[in-house]
């Protein structure tokens, strides 16, 4: 099994850059948006056509968690929540870290553009969701607040370089770091010669059948970060969002991105039901629906394997002018016949959001010198084995403008660098409709160390393909990022956070800490605690 591509040496295009972004969410656009005002020359790419709808950042429906002044919230408060929700994984100082740089995060993204839902004149409204404690959640468009942050930032950045259908292929280094990167465009494969590269990719939620993740969240920031020599952490935690809109599509063969069904329904007070009507969440958490994703999906989860149903219900009825609150919701409900102010709302889990990824700092800074990494692929110990929910557009603006500072920095202290150029890319895929089987069976909301090795096997009879174009990138992505996860799972017999183990259903303190997984060879190897992404990357 060829584990990523082979390097060589032949003759394409070639551009130069102080600063490559790969991505164009949050993350992406505020760390593209720092490294120009700090004076880089960057260039933004994006594997995806230009338009609306190319970026989880765009679908996010709940809102921002931010601690306002003159509140009765806190930064402590904030942390703690954070730290509950995290299962023990979240490193306090990064969460602190984070949560006390929000408000001017969000400052800045109201300067660069943002409006926010007001519930009087001057003072945006707030709303709580699982596992707050506060009512500290910003929105936007009722429901649209990932559309309107994209929104600004897309308008913010009109001025970058970015450029669309641009597959980064691998990350380019030698021994003293990164020197580009490989890219497939429409003009064919080139390289961007350039010190630093900073990864904001997005997610993984396809590696399942059905996800609320956009087409393009094929785990090719992990698979990056792994053929470079950086760490990933915590990759086995997947957070299932609860509560996605259900209509019968997701045990069909093929992919696709399902409507998510925002959780502040339920801090506005929806109530999770049974097809009889019963509580699904009594008696499993002091906050009932509000509790944290894990404890719902897996709630939702253990019910429907009772019942036999295919879908549990969010009682939205009594939410008063529901359809004014909740435009997007209400809109995809009535694309597929539900009319969310008459009728209980079907819903069913549905993998959203990885908690883990490539390790950085909370500057964005890998083990490797000129990788950087911010948004949903980093792994900063904000999130551990859990994340609370609206965490993320906040860790995603913070890191993300901290990650193209760095990367500003790094670049001027590297100077100029040239890539060696590289030979055609090959990699091991599986097939996307086997693997999303396997992933959807054995890796999903709940786990066992029968499936996962039984998931292992099947990732064993990858192929090798030679790589010509973003499909099959994205194919040997997914497989990688597979072994990955399912190396991960399988080495975590214990239940924490959203890692769910049928056969291991209890929490063991002696595990209560980050494992990392490295790429050595053909091997993935998962086992080893979390170093300081200041240590240079070791070659295996």
């Amino acid at each position: 099994m060829t584990a990523g591509p082979a390097c060589g040496g032949v003759g394409r295009w070639q551009q130069r850059a102080d600063v490559v972004v790969i991505g164009t969410g949050v993350a992406g656009l505020a760390a593209g948006l720092a490294a120009h005002r700090a004076g880089s020359k960057v260039v933004v790419l994006s594997k995806a056509g230009a338009g609306h709808g190319s970026t989880a950042t765009f679908y996010a429906q709940g809102g921002l968690a931010v601690v306002l002044p003159d509140t009765d919230d806190s930064i402590e408060s904030h942390v703690q929540d954070t730290l509950a929700a995290g299962g023990g994984l979240c490193e306090p100082e990064a969460v602190r870290s984070i949560v006390a740089d929000g408000y001017r995060a969000v400052v800045r993204l109201v300067a660069d553009g943002a409006h926010f839902d007001e519930s009087t004149p001057g003072r945006w409204a707030l709303t709580r969701e699982g596992g707050h404690s506060r009512r500290r959640i910003i929105h936007a468009g009722g429901d649209a607040t990932g559309a309107e942050v994209q929104r600004a930032l897309d308008a913010a950045a009109a001025t970058l370089d970015i450029r669309h259908g641009h597959a980064v292929l691998r990350i380019l280094r030698d021994t003293n770091g990164v020197t580009g990167v490989l890219v497939r465009s429409n003009d064919g494969e080139g390289v961007i010669h350039a010190p630093s590269v900073i990864l904001a990719t997005g997610g993984l939620g396809h590696l399942y059948r059905a996800t609320t993740n956009p087409e393009g969240s094929t785990g090719d920031g992990v698979a990056l970060g792994l053929w470079a020599g950086a760490d990933v952490a915590d990759i086995e935690f997947v957070q299932f969002h609860p509560t996605m809109l259900y209509t019968g599509l997701h045990t069909g063969p093929g992919a696709g991105r399902r409507p998510l069904i925002t959780e502040a329904i339920r801090g506005e007070g929806g109530r999770l039901i049974d097809a009889r009507g019963d509580s699904v969440t009594a008696g499993v958490h002091p906050l009932g629906d509000l509790a944290p994703r894990d404890v719902v999906a897996a709630a939702i989860d253990a019910g429907l394997q009772r019942s036999g149903d295919e879908c549990v219900f969010l009682d939205a009825r009594g939410i008063a002018d529901f359809g004014v609150r909740f435009p997007t919701v209400t809109a995809s409900c009535r694309a597929a016949g539900i009319d969310p102010a008459r009728q209980p709302i079907p819903v069913v889990p549905g993998a959203h959001y990885s908690c883990g990824g490539v390790v950085t700092d909370v500057s964005g800074r890998t083990r490797v010198a000129g990788l950087f990494a911010a948004g949903e692929v980093a792994r900063t110990g904000m999130h551990g084995a859990n994340r609370l929910a609206s965490n993320s557009l906040l860790e995603g603006l913070v890191v993300g403008e901290r990650a193209g500072g760095e990367a500003a920095a790094h670049a001027v202290a590297a100077g100029t660098v040239r890539a060696r150029l590289p030979e055609a890319v090959a990699g091991a895929a599986l097939d996307r409709a086997r693997l999303q089987a396997a992933m959807s069976r054995h890796g999903s909301v709940v786990r066992t160390g029968p499936g996962l090795a039984a998931l292992s096997d099947a990732l064993d009879e990858a192929t090798t393909v030679r790589v010509t174009s973003r499909r099959a990138f994205e194919d040997v992505a997914l497989t990688l990022t597979a072994r990955a996860l399912a190396a991960a799972a399988a080495a975590r017999t214990e239940s924490r956070g959203c890692h769910h183990r049928a056969d291991h259903t209890e929490a063991d303190p002696a595990q209560a800490h980050s494992r990392t997984v490295r790429l050595c060879g053909d091997r993935v190897e998962a086992g080893a605690r979390v170093e300081a992404p200041a240590v240079p990357a070791a070659v295996c």
